[in-house]
Formats: C-alpha cells, sequence, structure tokens
C-alpha cells in the first residue's frame, strides 16, 4: 500500500471510513513504525565508528612521518663525523622537530574534528511554538521533568501563593501567568543533549518567537485539542516553514472534551498542506481519556495521574491482549480498533527527509498536565529530529561551502550575489558546516536585568559551527570588534551555570558590556556573517513620555528596550517633538515597555496612543519621501538608523497613496533589515 504522505490527496474521516471497509479487514494491513531511539543509536554509533576510522588512518600516517622523523634524525646525528658543515645537520634536526610538531597538530586536529562531530550529531535543538493558553509553558515544564532537569514542575497559576514556571523569570510573567519573553534551557537526556528555546507565548510577542526560531533546528507546534488551529498557530507555524523547520506537532489537553484526532489531522492539511502522521493516538478524550497507543510498538500505554513532581506511572498492552476487554470500556475499546485500521489507511512511515524538510509532521497526543504521552513523545523526537545543520552564510572561501544551484538562484532573487565569488572579492556565499572547526555564532536575542541584583545585559548565541571555549576571542562582524569571551554561561531560565565549551546547537549567555546587537555573527578564523534578522511591520503605535526630571534615565532605558528588540522604536521628523514613538504588534508591549521602565530604570511613563495601523518602510530613502511629496492620511517618521518610515492610518489610506504615488515613491517593505556598518 503506497502512503498518501506525498502521493495523494488528504482524505477526510468519512472517506477514510469507506476506503476502510472497516469489519472486512483481511488483517493484512500494516502499521507503519517510527525509527526507534535504539536505531538512531546505532546509526550514531556507525557515524562515530567511520569518524574514528579516519582518525586511526591520520594517526598511524603521523606515527610513520615521526618514524620517519626519528629515522632522518639518526642519520644526521652521523653526518657530524662526515665532512659536510655541522650546519648541515643543525639544519636536518630543526626540520626534524618541525616535521614532528607537524604530525602532533594533526592528531590534536583529527581528533578535535572527530569530537565535534560526536557533539554535534547527539545534540537537538527547538523551539515550542503555541496559540496562547494551549499550554506551552507546562508542557515545558514537563519536558523538564521527563529529562531529569528539574524534580517538581511549578505550574502557573494566577493566584499570589502560586509556584512560578521555571521557564518564566520575569515578574510580570509571574504576576500573569504567561510567558512575555524568550528562555533557553539546556539538560542532558538518553544520551542526547537537548537544548529548548522557550518562545513567548502570547501574539504580542510574535516578532520575539521570530528571532528565536532564527536559533532553533526544529519546532513543536502545540495544539490545544478542544481548540485545534488558532489564529497565532497560524502566523508562528508560518514562521517555521519560512525557516525550513522541520515541525512535529503534540495535541495537547485530551483530557478535556477535544476534537476528534481525524479531524485536527484535516485541519492541519487544509491549514498549511501538512501531512500528518501519528506516532501515538487518543484513547478517549476529557473525562474518558485513559492513555495512548503507541503506533511504532504497537501498544497500548495507560496512565494514572500523578504528583505535580512525579513521572506518571503507565500499564502496557499489547493491542490485541485481551485483558484489555475488563480495563478499556467496550465503546472506546471498539473505537480505538476502528481507529488503528483508519490510521494505517492515512499513510505509510514517512521517510526521514520528508520530516526533515517539514513536508511532514509527526503527531502526538497526549495531557502535559496529567503527564500524558510527554515521555512518548519526548522518546521520539530525539529519535526523530535533526541535529544542528549547515547555515547560510556570507564569507571567506575557506570555511564555506559554496550553494547549490537551486539556492544559489533564491539567493539572486532576494537580492543577493550568486554562490560563486565576484569579481575582486573573496567572499562568497554558502553554507557554513556545523562540524567544521572553526568556531561561529548568532546573537538572535538580548536580555537586561535578568537579575535584578545584578542589573546585567545578557546577549544569548546559538553556536552555529566549530567549539566555543571559554575565554576564546571572537571578532563581531558588524563592527570589527574583537572580544574576549571571558564569562560565558549556560542558562536554565533564572539559574546560570558558568561554561568551559560548547558546539554547535547549543545556547550560551554572554555578559553583553554593549558590544552586542540582536543578529550579530561572531567568529573565530575566516571572516563570515549570517543573514540579519529583520524587524517586522508593528500595527500598534504611541508617543512615550515621562516627567522631565527624569529624561536621563527614560533615555538609558528607552535605549536598553530598544537594544533588546522589545518594542521597535520611531522618531517625529519634527526636530521640536523628542519623544519617542514606541512601535508594537500587540498591546501587551507596550504594557511590559511600562511595566520595566518603571521596575527596572525607575522612571515612570505615559502613554498617547496615534491612530495608525500600518508601517512601510521607504527602500528608495529621503529623496522617494521627497519625490512624492505630501501623502494622504500618511505621516511620515524615522527609524533608530535614520531611514524613512510611512504611517498610515488604514489600509485605505495605504492603498490609496500607493496608487496615486506609488512610482515616485518606489518600493516599500514590511520589514527592515539593519544597515550595512
Amino acid at each position: 500500500m503506497r502512503g498518501l504522505i506525498g502521493h495523494r490527496p488528504f482524505l477526510g474521516s468519512s472517506q477514510l471510513q469507506n476506503r476502510a471497509g472497516l469489519g472486512q479487514c483481511s488483517g493484512s494491513c500494516r502499521v507503519a513504525a517510527i525509527p526507534c531511539p535504539q536505531a538512531q543509536q546505532q546509526r550514531l554509533r556507525l557515524h562515530a565508528a567511520a569518524v574514528d576510522a579516519e582518525v586511526q588512518q591520520q594517526a598511524e600516517a603521523a606515527t610513520q612521518l615521526e618514524a620517519d622523523v626519528t629515522q632522518h634524525s639518526a642519520a644526521a646525528a652521523g653526518s657530524h663525523e662526515s665532512e659536510q658543515p655541522s650546519s648541515t645537520g643543525s639544519a636536518d634536526t630543526a626540520a626534524a622537530a618541525g616535521s614532528s610538531s607537524d604530525g602532533e597538530n594533526a592528531r590534536a586536529a583529527a581528533e578535535l574534528a572527530r569530537r565535534i562531530a560526536a557533539e554535534v550529531a547527539r545534540r537537538r535543538n527547538f523551539a515550542i511554538i503555541s496559540h496562547p493558553d494551549a499550554g506551552k509553558t507546562t508542557m515545558t515544564e514537563k519536558l523538564l521533568l521527563y529529562g531529569g532537569a528539574i524534580h517538581e514542575a511549578g505550574e502557573v497559576k494566577a493566584r499570589a501563593n502560586a509556584r512560578s514556571a521555571t521557564s518564566d523569570f520575569m515578574a510580570l510573567e509571574k504576576q500573569r501567568g504567561i510567558s512575555i519573553s524568550s528562555t533557553a534551557m539546556t539538560w542532558q537526556y538518553q544520551g542526547s543533549c537537548l537544548n529548548l528555546l522557550d518562545t513567548p507565548g502570547h501574539q504580542d510577542f510574535s516578532e520575539d518567537t521570530y528571532r528565536t526560531l532564527a536559533a532553533a533546528d526544529n519546532a513543536v507546534l502545540l495544539v490545544d485539542g478542544a481548540k485545534g488551529i488558532e489564529p497565532q498557530t497560524r502566523k508562528l507555524f508560518a514562521v517555521a516553514r519560512l525557516r525550513g523547520l522541520p515541525v512535529f506537532t503534540f495535541v495537547n489537553k485530551m483530557d478535556r472534551p477535544a476534537l476528534n484526532g481525524f479531524e485536527i489531522i484535516e485541519q492541519l492539511e487544509k491549514e498549511f498542506g501538512l501531512q500528518s502522521y501519528p506516532v501515538t493516538w487518543p484513547i478517549g478524550s476529557g473525562d474518558r481519556f485513559c492513555g495512548v497507543y503507541h503506533r511504532p510498538s504497537n501498544k497500548v500505554l495507560l496512565y494514572a495521574k500523578a504528583g505535580r513532581g512525579k513521572a506518571a506511572a503507565s500499564a502496557q498492552y499489547e493491542l490485541g491482549d485481551p485483558a484489555l476487554a475488563g480495563i478499556i470500556e467496550a465503546d472506546l475499546r471498539e473505537q480505538l480498533m476502528e481507529e488503528v485500521e483508519l490510521l494505517q489507511i492515512l499513510g505509510d512511515e514517512p521517510s526521514a527527509e520528508e520530516i526533515a524538510s517539514g513536508a511532514v509532521t509527526p503527531m502526538y497526543f497526549g495531557s502535559a498536565f496529567n503527564n500524558f504521552g510527554v515521555d512518548l513523545f519526548l522518546q521520539s523526537f530525539i529519535s526523530l529530529a535533526v541535529p544542528p545543520r549547515p547555515a547560510k552564510a556570507k564569507g571567506n572561501p575557506a570555511v564555506l561551502a559554496a550553494l547549490e544551484p537551486s539556492e544559489e538562484s533564491s539567493s539572486s532573487s532576494n537580492g543577493s550575489s550568486s554562490g560563486s565569488k565576484a569579481a575582486g572579492s573573496t567572499s562568497i556565499e554558502g553554507t557554513v558546516s556545523p562540524e567544521s572547526t572553526h568556531f561561529s555564532g548568532l546573537v538572535f536575542k538580548l536580555q537586561a536585568n535578568m537579575d535584578p541584583k545584578h542589573r546585567d545585559k545578557v546577549a544569548f548565541v546559538r553556536v552555529v559551527s566549530g567549539k566555543f571555549d571559554k575565554g576564546m576571542k571572537v571578532k563581531v562582524a558588524r563592527t570589527g570588534r574583537v572580544v574576549s569571551l571571558s564569562r560565558p554561561q549556560q542558562m536554565f531560565a533564572q539559574s546560570r551555570a558558568t561554561v568551559q565549551e560548547g558546539f554547535a546547537g547549543d545556547v550560551i549567555g554572554l555578559t553583553n558590556p554593549g558590544a552586542f546587537a540582536i543578529g550579530d555573527t561572531i567568529y573565530a578564523g575566516p571572516e563570515l556573517s549570517f543573514p540579519p534578522i529583520p524587524s517586522f511591520s508593528p500595527e500598534l503605535f504611541a508617543y512615550l513620555r515621562c516627567a522631565p526630571n527624569q529624561k536621563k534615565a527614560f533615555a538609558k532605558g528607552v535605549e536598553g528596550l530598544l537594544g533588546e528588540g522589545a518594542v521597535q522604536v520611531l522618531y517625529s521628523t519634527d526636530e521640536y517633538i523628542t519623544d519617542p514613538i514606541l512601535a508594537a504588534v500587540g498591546q501587551l508591549q507596550f504594557e511590559v515597555v511600562q511595566y520595566r521602565m518603571k521596575d527596572e530604570y525607575g522612571v515612570d511613563t505615559t502613554l498617547e496612543p496615534l491612530s495608525f495601523c500600518v508601517a512601510r518602510w521607504v527602500l528608495g530613502g529621503w529623496p522617494a519621501v521627497e519625490r512624492a511629496g505630501r501623502m494622504f492620511n500618511t505621516t511620515v517618521v524615522k527609524d533608530a538608523y535614520g531611514r524613512p518610515v510611512l504611517l498610515f492610518r488604514n489600509e485605505f489610506a495605504f492603498n490609496q497613496v500607493i496608487a496615486e504615488q506609488g512610482e515616485k515613491l518606489g518600493e516599500l517593505s514590511a520589514f527592515a533589515l539593519p544597515p550595512d556598518s
């Protein structure tokens, strides 16, 4: 039976039932199995063996070189009795010593390459994306619980004595029970190193989520089982697809009245054109939700509720075990058997390439709150998720692999040069391998005052390639400044630990004395830079003001929050109006800015909303604005880099200006990149 994935359109649940011929199954249908963690470990062992073989060859070559050097040195020593000048023997001895050093360097380089490859292979880097209230913070806590990183999950509840979630550290987050900033957490589990990038759970902070996804290799799409696909889910999935990330879907809250699993599969197909492969399947929902069917093992796993700090106990049975008749209610058992047959028709096991490309999403069902199905998801995720992959970059050919022809044309269509070397240039566009021995990293987030006691600033860096070492010196591509990384930290929400080393996929916190900006590339070795992270069009605007005697602290706070990307800041072209214009995606961003200005900088502020809802950058710059002249229902402001931005009162005004003055204005953009240094 050919699978549906990539071969024919999705069949709705009613069509599946017709195709299935329930009650007439010959028993020949098989359940496709996702590769198990043991198979993945076997692949890693084979990879490590191949690397070890290469290292052994290089070591043997180095040993032979040393033997040659020893023989040569002995011959040189005997030359003292010959008629040749002694200086000749000294020169030979120096050459031999140099050859010996070369052999040692070759072995060290081979060992470093082997270790980097092994460390990269065991890393899994991911971000969780969801609509607000889908249970993202709870899911994060339970992943940490099952992974052994914490011993008691900190529930987020809207009451004063509630525990605060490990991943939420800002006071406002704890007060409201929501995530409004992103953090990073790292832990070891079953031989793998997991890096979880916790994204904001509120739609007003989708730009912060985008920046986090720029540092992720995999995305976990969390869906509320009762509500299915929601507006914020659509926005964030579009970002994940734009980044080309593999997507893993976890349908949460199955312990509440929920949609049928096939309905959610159909939503994913219609909304995103995304094929699904259920790895687990729910048995009942709401009060009758009692466990999941695990397709790879063909087993039914029944769960009992567990305490907050405990993993749920489970009993396992083969799908056809007669004992299930006395455990699962008859109608649920009959429904499960029917749905298992439908799942066989839905599609065969997807290939690793289909998952890695994001064409197929492995799907899981459960309840993070009550510990249903989280452990199965975590084990399967480690097996199927991709390790760090090559990243597009621009730089020295010594460290980059040239782009494939299809990638070159894609880059050219975006205004970039092709993958070949430009005339008179020593730089190309290509990809940098995570297994490269040259270190490089991407600054994807800045956060000030994570620790109120120290009022420090932290730059979050995703290691892209090579090996990071504490105390190493790197160059910032944007400024050319050389920075010593003497205080690297591994972040676990608000907790920190000193980092001695790191590899591709790891997230490292660096104390930021003003050296870094969001989107910065840092590197050690041949020059390179990664594509910048864009700023997107805001939809809400307001003047931010303070009392005259607080101007100095006010300016410092605005500068700090702007640098973090907490909000965009625009300025009037009228030199007599100095108050900044806050530009945000949602109202909560304004509230966070005001809260942090008061809490971290001691400044009371007021907001004066402006009646605009559309912003566009003028790519032609100020000459284009001057050509266009006066524009209907439009205000011209400038961004933090002094570039012109048009603010429109509504879409009608935007369309009217485009129709009347579009040729004079030239191209307008809904997003902006930092200017070239």
